[in-house]
């Protein structure tokens, strides 16, 4: 059986607050495919055997930032090497980064998931549109985007403000570039610096130091249309790394241009555009870090990321 696999997460905040969002799923699709739920880990696991099993063509994620990582990282993990299906992200979570900045058009996911269908049905006439990204490879987990220090820190008081949504995550962003502005208590929270040094395969090195954060991506946006990784395509299989190392209040002068997707002051922050590079954390701590919203802590004190698998996004 070809067609269509969608993974929901039950358990992700809107789907416990709408327990039919999988029978409407199941009714867009209808006979074309199949809607699962992925309760735990292993479902997850189970549900990727059994959709490459019936070698489906698209795989539809229904969740946001979060479950999209977590069920990319499934099926890279069982399909070891082999060649993923189309992924149709869905919506239906509250960050939905990476859908935005790849041109994902914006809706209800049993409203996307049609479009999906319609075209799928007519794709011997015209193929599915898509774009490529690669993911990032970070520690045991894949995703698109990934960061130490202040980045992580937002995403921290982000969630600790309440149930997330774009409101909760604007209001944070601007307490915390009020707070910079007056070195107040909020931003030395949020903005606790990560203190390491960067590894490159080259034998280059970023040094020991404080850093506001290192942070990278293979997308360009990073949530709130700021866009810093804006050279996340020049070189093949690769992601753009940065080494922010400016102060909360000079980070702040640099948020226009990062809005504009135009690279930060030379003074503000190192940047790379490679392959791989291992993170590593002083003082015998691990790294704390984020990969599309979620927050991690790696095993140990080094943290190694590189290119993952290049994939295909759906993009009606």
């Amino acid at each position: 059986m070809a067609g269509i696999g969608v993974v929901l997460n039950p358990k992700s905040r809107r789907n416990l607050k709408d327990p039919r969002a999988a029978r409407r799923l199941a009714s867009a699709l209808g006979d074309h495919g199949v809607v699962r739920e992925a309760r735990s880990l292993d479902d997850l696991y189970k549900i990727a055997e059994d959709f490459k099993r019936l070698d489906i063509d698209v795989l539809g994620i229904s969740g946001g930032d979060g479950t999209n990582h977590v069920t990319l990282t499934g099926f890279i993990d069982v399909y070891r090497g082999s060649a993923l299906p189309q992924i149709a992200f869905l919506r239906g979570g509250t960050m939905n980064t990476v859908a935005n900045s790849v041109g994902v058009a914006r809706g209800r996911p049993e409203g996307l998931l049609s479009r999906v269908l319609r075209a799928y049905a007519a794709r011997a006439v015209r193929p599915l549109s898509n774009v490529e990204r690669y993911v990032a490879r970070v520690g045991n987990h894949y995703g698109f985007l990934f960061g130490t220090g202040a980045v992580r820190g937002f995403l921290a008081e982000y969630y600790a403000g309440g149930p997330p949504d774009p409101v909760i995550a604007a209001r944070t962003l601007l307490r915390g570039v009020g707070s910079a502005l007056i070195g107040g208590a909020t931003v030395r929270r949020m903005a606790a610096p990560f203190r390491g040094e960067v590894h490159f395969d080259d034998g280059t090195s970023w040094e020991e130091r404080d850093y506001l954060s290192v942070a990278g991506g293979t997308i360009d946006q990073m949530g709130l249309n700021f866009r810093p990784f804006h050279r996340y395509a020049e070189r093949d299989g690769c992601f753009h790394l940065l080494g922010i190392h400016a102060s909360p209040a000079r980070f702040v002068a640099n948020l226009p241009r990062v809005l504009l997707g135009r690279p930060m002051s030379a003074s503000a922050t190192y940047e790379a555009v490679v392959p791989g590079a291992t993170i590593v954390a002083r003082g015998g701590e691990r790294v704390e870090y984020m990969i599309d919203g979620d927050l991690h802590e790696s095993t140990g004190r080094e943290l190694c990321v590189t290119t993952g698998p290049k994939v295909r996004i759906v993009t009606l």
